[in-house]
């Protein structure tokens, strides 16, 4: 991990490990992990089915499980890595929770608020805007969620 591109791809790959135990229980294959001083502390893949829980957010647990880690909801000096660029409530926790950094694999162009549809996390208004990188292991994070989609259309 002397680089940061090998770095960003090493924890990208610990996200999608995420995301493949996401789809191993049927729910949408999207995984995050949170890296402080290069450990991760928090992992986590979306678990809204199992839990009946909107708000279930692969981004959303792993945010939970750092503030605990850190015993601070304050997630500065902290880097995310999620397999797909985040949605809108969860930009949202990422700016609320002072996060540095968001690293993510594949863009949401239905969906994505960190540059696909609206770019919350750089919001100039908001009192934090995160670093923001993207597009790391993109085809394999694309990959994984296309894959889902198509085996679920077919089985439904």
């Amino acid at each position: 991990m002397e680089d940061s591109t090998g770095k960003h791809e090493y924890f990208m790959r610990q996200a999608l490990a995420e995301a493949r135990k996401a789809a191993e229980k049927d729910e949408v294959p999207i995984g995050a992990v949170i890296v402080y001083e290069n450990h991760i502390i928090a992992r986590a893949h979306n678990q809204r089915e199992m839990l009946n829980d909107p708000t279930a957010h692969a981004e959303m647990i792993a945010i939970t499980q750092a503030a605990a880690h850190l015993q601070n909801w304050r997630l500065t000096g902290t880097t995310i890595y999620v397999t797909l660029e985040p949605c809108a409530m969860c930009a949202g926790a990422l700016v609320q929770s002072r996060i540095d950094t968001l690293v993510y694999g594949t863009p949401d162009k239905k969906a994505g608020a960190c540059a696909s549809v609206i770019n919350l996390v750089q919001e100039p208004r908001f009192n934090h805007r995160l670093n923001v990188l993207s597009n790391v292991l993109a085809d394999e994070c694309k990959h994984i969620l296309q894959k889902f989609f198509l085996e679920n259309c077919r089985t439904k």
